[in-house]
């Protein structure tokens, strides 16, 4: 159930963002001045900008703390699905992957 659930967060969280960024793509090209620009233009859009850039930061951490701890393997994958989309699919990814690997070690176990 919760894998479901992580997996719908991984669509969500790659679709909803794309909806806004293609148009903005397809309207002015790969601006990235224009982008910083739009990101930070009020107090509200700095706000989420902020939030997102910290919670990238927890992100990465956590993937490294916690995937080195569980030995998982291609941690980079997760990294790059925060750069290439966001925390809104890095995050659920990762706890997706997290989960398959918990519940592959209590087979191993044999609980």
């Amino acid at each position: 159930m919760v894998k479901a659930a992580y997996i719908v967060l991984c669509i969500l969280g790659t679709v909803l963002p794309y909806s806004q960024f293609l148009p903005f793509l397809l309207e002015n090209g790969l601006d990235i001045k224009l982008f910083f620009e739009q990101l930070f233009a009020n107090r509200i859009s700095s706000f989420f900008g902020m939030d997102v850039f910290v919670s990238s930061l927890v992100l990465w951490l956590f993937v490294y703390q916690e995937g080195t701890r569980l030995k998982m393997s291609n941690l980079w994958i997760y990294i790059a699905s925060n750069l290439l989309v966001g925390v809104s699919l890095g995050l659920p990814l990762f706890l997706l992957m997290r989960q398959h690997q918990l519940e592959q070690q209590i087979d191993m176990v044999g609980y």
